[in-house]
């Protein structure tokens, strides 16, 4: 089955994966502006956008949204034909999971402030100090007619996705950029960008949630970023 997914724009295929549980909320602008130039399909891995917000969801993995991801391009892309992606948070660490699981259909991805803390030398302990700052008895529920994205990321999101390692970089295609936001220097995401680009980070503009922030600037660096690489290799 292929997971859900919308389309707007025209132009090559960028791939957005979602932070949070997956769920596109507040991406409208960047979306929008991204439309100017791409053919932008934003993936819903969850379906939170598309009706099952409030069904029961097991926790989720990396690998598993990344092969969702993979069949999304191969129902939107021609034969043959490659695509960009960008994620941002846990749907940053999907992106560095799809590079790794499924090179062939991609041409260059962007993965901005991969919460993957567990690649840092104190990775353990940054990780037990974020989960006990976002986590909570008072957490807003993941299943029932009270569910929230929120209550879905901090059940079933959180703790797989900060402990995921990524593979090594790959030798061959695709071209692989980490990305972090200016305002976010010394955040536990910003420093395992900075770790993971081992020299050649990407700013972009705001804090970890820059999306939201300063859309417009934002989706203009990033086209930017993308388009110094071509999806015809």
């Amino acid at each position: 089955m292929t997971p859900d997914f919308d389309i707007t724009g025209t132009g090559p295929v960028l791939l957005l994966l979602p932070g949070g549980a997956g769920h596109p909320m507040g991406l409208g602008p960047l979306t929008a502006r991204l439309a100017h130039r791409f053919t932008v399909v934003t993936y819903d891995p969850l379906g939170l956008a598309h009706g099952r917000l409030g069904q029961p969801v097991a926790d989720q993995r990396p690998q598993d949204w990344a092969d969702g991801a993979d069949r999304v391009l191969a129902a939107v892309l021609p034969p043959g034909g490659r695509g960009y992606v960008f994620g941002t948070s846990s749907g940053g660490v999907a992106a560095l999971a799809l590079a790794a699981r499924h090179p062939e259909r991609l041409a260059h991805v962007v993965a901005h402030e991969p919460p993957c803390a567990l690649v840092l030398p104190d990775g353990a302990e940054r990780r037990r100090e974020l989960i006990a700052a976002l986590d909570g008895p008072d957490r807003p529920p993941a299943e029932g007619p009270e569910a929230t994205p929120m209550g879905v990321f901090l059940a079933h999101v959180l703790r797989p996705f900060t402990a995921y390692v990524p593979a090594p970089r790959p030798p061959r295609p695709p071209r692989l950029t980490l990305a972090a936001g200016t305002d976010a220097r010394g955040q536990l995401p910003h420093r395992v960008a900075e770790f993971l680009a081992d020299g050649s980070l990407l700013e972009l503009p705001g804090g970890h949630l820059g999306t939201l922030e300063h859309p417009v600037e934002f989706a203009d660096r990033l086209t930017e970023a993308l388009e110094s690489s071509s999806v015809e290799g």
